[in-house]
């Protein structure tokens, strides 16, 4: 049973060097063009939104905008996620959660 709790202690303090290192991390997302920017930090969280003026005219061309500059940030930033977990040991990581579910 303590053997158990030492795991789990292990594993969150391995998970939070994993998060606080992801938590520094920025990507941009782009599309339209370049016409709309989106930054995103490692927590998934948009930090910035940057439109061109042209495309406020236009609602359908500026929605598409923000969700493609979105679904780019979102993509970079799995790619740089998993990079940093194989980096940091993150895929170990989720070996050693599995394992201390069974």
């Amino acid at each position: 049973m303590f053997n158990k709790l030492k795991q789990f202690k292990d594993i969150r303090s391995r998970a939070k060097v994993l998060q606080d290192a992801l938590s520094k991390e920025h990507v941009e997302g782009s599309a339209s063009w370049g016409k709309v920017k989106i930054t995103m930090d490692g927590n998934m969280s948009v930090k910035t939104v940057e439109i061109d003026p042209s495309l406020l005219s236009d609602k359908h061309s500026c929605e598409s905008g923000i969700r493609d500059a979105v679904n780019d940030a979102i993509g970079k930033m799995q790619k740089l996620m998993a990079t940093k977990m194989k980096d940091l040991g993150g895929t170990e990581l989720a070996q050693d959660v599995q394992n201390l579910m069974k």
